[in-house]
């Protein structure tokens, strides 16, 4: 069984979706689940959660709407006002709707600290209470936000999106590699087997930058916190899903079935609760 734990749809739109700039005009269309479907089929893939893109509840709602709508969108990590002095009555709102697992903010667009801002900090430490995980979007150069997170609120269950964003240009992986050995000390912290192919050269898959990175994590992590995901279709910018698929099973191959079916699914459903 194979769990994609992060897929984007959107219907785009140039101007909340700015940050695909022309260099990414390969993005600048939608993507709804009748044409991640196709995906689905290829490569045997059984369903997804679907992870916010926008800062809104208009993105919330229309990705739940999605879920409701497509059996195989499993679970949907939405956007919520951390920083809401009323976080915890927009938390109960939510609890009637089970598919919303958890939520993330895009903290890779906003400053270094962002994530440990004393309202968002508070609304953060709200979500373990309402069975919500987190999930940690920073590059590599803001990673010490994550470090700090996850000791500010060791309970809380965190998901560091990308494998942290390491620089696959300069591989320049010292300070990168110093924040996971550190943040993969609390059990309490997963992490995303995901978005690779567009940390390094987007026209050249390095397989071996991107090998030694996944020996880094999966040796830091173990296999039972790391969890298989795509970054669809951002990841089509830099290779195909067909391509992504075929790396991380020719990488898997060194571990068991039962470790593979834990990676490809079993993390997932047991992090998000599908």
């Amino acid at each position: 069984m194979i769990i994609d734990s992060h897929v984007h749809f959107w219907k785009f739109d140039p101007v909340r979706d700015s940050w695909i700039t022309d260099e990414m005009n390969a993005i600048q269309k939608d993507f709804l689940p009748e044409d991640f479907s196709f995906y689905l089929n290829e490569n045997q893939v059984d369903g997804c959660v679907a992870v916010q893109a926008s800062q809104s509840d208009e993105e919330t709602d229309f990705l739940l709407n999605l879920a409701k709508e497509n059996t195989f969108i499993k679970g949907v990590v939405g956007w919520i006002d951390l920083a809401s002095d009323h976080i915890e009555e927009l938390l109960e709102n939510y609890q009637s709707e089970k598919l919303i697992k958890g939520f993330r903010h895009v903290a890779e667009g906003e400053d270094l600290g962002f994530l440990l801002k004393e309202n968002v900090l508070n609304g953060i430490s709200k979500l373990h209470q309402f069975d919500y995980t987190f999930d940690i979007l920073l590059r590599q150069n803001q990673l010490t936000d994550a470090v700090r997170l996850s000791e500010k609120l060791p309970e809380q269950p965190f998901i560091l999106d990308h494998c942290g964003k390491p620089d696959l240009r300069t591989n320049d992986l010292k300070d990168w590699k110093q924040n996971i050995t550190e943040l993969a000390q609390n059990p309490n912290v997963y992490c995303k087997i995901s978005g690779l192919l567009t940390q390094g050269n987007w026209k050249l898959i390095d397989e071996k930058s991107i090998f030694e990175v996944l020996d880094f994590v999966f040796a830091k992590f173990g296999i039972q916190r790391l969890v298989f995901g795509s970054d669809w279709p951002v990841m089509l910018l830099g290779g195909n899903y067909a391509l992504w698929m075929e790396l991380i099973s020719k990488y898997l191959q060194q571990f068991s079935n039962k470790e593979q079916e834990q990676f490809f699914s079993g993390n997932a459903e047991q992090f998000y609760k599908l």
